[in-house]
This record gives C-alpha cells, sequence and structure tokens, in this order.
C-alpha cells in the first residue's frame, strides 16, 4: 500500500469514527428505553389535554410511542397513577385536588414532577354589567341579599340565584359552600367544560344574569370583563374544622384554595423511560402563552394536536434541553 494510500485510509477512518462519535448521544436519547406506550392522562378541560398533547408530541419526536387515555381527574392520583396505567398526568390543580394529591402522595407509588408554571385560581366569577343589580359585589355577603340572588336567577332557580359550578369530577365544595354560607343560590353542575363557557358567552352576549366558577390560567378572564366573588380567605381548617370561620356549624365556609398547578408520574416512569421522565419532570409553560393557546382551540376551532405541533416546532431548543 502506498504511503498516500495508507494516509487517505487512515484519513477516512478518523472522519468516521468522529462521525459516529458526533452522533452517538442523539441516537442514544431518540432510542426509547423501552417500545410500551406512554399513557398521558387527559382530562375534561381544554389546557390540560393541550399540555398533554405538547409532550406527547415532544416525547413522539424522541422516539417514544404515545397514547392519551381518558381518566377521571382526582381518582387518577390514586388509581391510574399508582399502579402504571397511566405514566404522567400534566395538571393538577391546588384549588380542587389538594386532598387527593396527599392521599397519592401518601401512597408512594407516584411522583409530583413540579409545577407546571402558572398560578391557579379558580371561584365565583360574574361578568361587570351585574354589579349593576348587585352593588354590594365583589364582597361575598352581598350575594346574601334576596333582591341580589334574584337578579342571578333563572325560570329553574328563582326566587334563587343560580350558580353555574363545573362539571361534579372537579369537586370544588360549591355546593357545601353555599350552604355553609348561607347563600340563596341553587348549585347547578355544567356537563362539560365547554358547555360551561358556551353559555357564559350566550349570557355575556345578551348581558343575561350569570354566576359562575370561572378559572385561570384560561382565555375567559381575559375576553369578558367581570370579577371573582371575594368569599373569605381559605385556610386549611376551613375545610376540616366546622368550628372555624363564620358558619360554627360546617366547613367549606370559605374560598378556594389558590396555588400551583402540579404534574405527577408513576413512581416506575423515571426507570423505565428516563429521558421522556425528564423532559415531563423539566416541562413548564408560560401561562399567557397557555391562554392564547387554549382560546386558538376553544374560539378558533384548531385542534389541540395542531396547536400543540405549532408550539412544539418554535420551541424545539427548549423541550432538546429538557431531555438532556
Amino acid at each position: 500500500m502506498s504511503l498516500r494510500s495508507l494516509i487517505s485510509k487512515l484519513s477516512m477512518g478518523a472522519l468516521t469514527l468522529a462521525a459516529a462519535s458526533a452522533l452517538t448521544p442523539s441516537a442514544q436519547a431518540a432510542a426509547p428505553e423501552s417500545n410500551d406506550p406512554i399513557k398521558i392522562a387527559l382530562f375534561d378541560w381544554t389546557s390540560v389535554n393541550l399540555n398533554a398533547k405538547i409532550l406527547g408530541g415532544i416525547l413522539e419526536k424522541l422516539g417514544y410511542t404515545v397514547e392519551y387515555p381518558t381518566a377521571d381527574y382526582l381518582s387518577s392520583l390514586t388509581t391510574g397513577l399508582t399502579n402504571g396505567d397511566l405514566a404522567v398526568a400534566m395538571e393538577f390543580w391546588d384549588t380542587t385536588a389538594g386532598e387527593a394529591m396527599k392521599a397519592s402522595d401518601a401512597t408512594g407509588q407516584t411522583e409530583r414532577l413540579g409545577a407546571l408554571g402558572p398560578k391557579a385560581k379558580e371561584e365565583w366569577w360574574y361578568p361587570e354589567y351585574m354589579k349593576e343589580k348587585c352593588p354590594g359585589l365583589p364582597n361575598w355577603e352581598a350575594l346574601k341579599d334576596p333582591k341580589c340572588a334574584e337578579a342571578f336567577s333563572t325560570a329553574e332557580t328563582a326566587p334563587n340565584g343560580r350558580y353555574l359550578g363545573g362539571p361534579v369530577t372537579w369537586e370544588g365544595f360549591d355546593d357545601e359552600r353555599a350552604a355553609a354560607l348561607k347563600l340563596p343560590f341553587t348549585v347547578i353542575h355544567a356537563g362539560t367544560d365547554a358547555a360551561m363557557f358556551a353559555e357564559l358567552d350566550s349570557a355575556y352576549q345578551r348581558k343575561a344574569p350569570i354566576m359562575l366558577w370561572v378559572y385561570s390560567p384560561h382565555w375567559a378572564p381575559a375576553k369578558y370583563k367581570g370579577e371573582w366573588v371575594e368569599f373569605p380567605d381559605y385556610t386549611p381548617e376551613c375545610y376540616t374544622d366546622p368550628k372555624w370561620g363564620v358558619n360554627p356549624d360546617a366547613k367549606y365556609d370559605c374560598g378556594k384554595p389558590h396555588g400551583e398547578i402540579w404534574k405527577y408520574s408513576w413512581a416506575g416512569m423515571k426507570d423505565k423511560w428516563p429521558v421522556a421522565y425528564k423532559v415531563a419532570k423539566n416541562y413548564t409553560i408560560d401561562t399567557d402563552e397557555l391562554n392564547k393557546m387554549s382560546g386558538q382551540i376553544d374560539l378558533e376551532g384548531k385542534t389541540p394536536e395542531d396547536v400543540a405541533a405549532a408550539w412544539i416546532a418554535a420551541h424545539e431548543a427548549d423541550w432538546k434541553a429538557w431531555a438532556e
């Protein structure tokens, strides 16, 4: 072999080795540690399902198989996530899931992956135009006035006011709150998140009376002018000790807690799919961005898959860093 041929062969070998070295980390990151599907829970509101589709889309780009089973919001914390039927769920709100999260943590079979980013608020909400008929608002005691309650009434509840609560699976203790605070309001639960906000939109356009459960992050508080009712501040004792608060004979005589939105996983996720686990743990999202994207789905008719794909394309550097 000539000297020139030997040098050429050695050079090609070095280049091949360098190329293989350069590709190895990304090949490892892209190769799933298990081909079993990672099951990401879907619940019954827009933002959680959008976050599920964003996380799932990222994991698919990393080579994983993903499935999206529909689950029950609160019971999933002590069922699907404890036994591995669900690998991860993206939104559990301090406002409604506090007790369920404590029960889940106590099992030792789930892991709280950290906060999603946006702060959670959920409470009774009314359009600004209703203050003319109930000028004592936002103070909750204004709702005890029979005239104020009647201003929020409908044919099915009159003379009581009507409060449109979320789907019963969300809990939130609104029935108990109305009774504990002796409010002349009848609680009606919406069948779905979409139905609740469709009713808000219809009432708002007609300036019809409505009092309902509105939460943030969500596009509604930005689209509609209104206020949350100011109930007595929440403390843990309000939910556990009847003697606490304005009604010594009943629990839930206060507003809902505020706080974080948490991600949860099955405890075995970190060992079975370590890179996917790392992505889920690092995953965060901006509040304004989440509100905007939720509006694109609910108001503009875009699919969660299309909105998720656009986010994934625009934030490639972010999610690749989450996987490192």
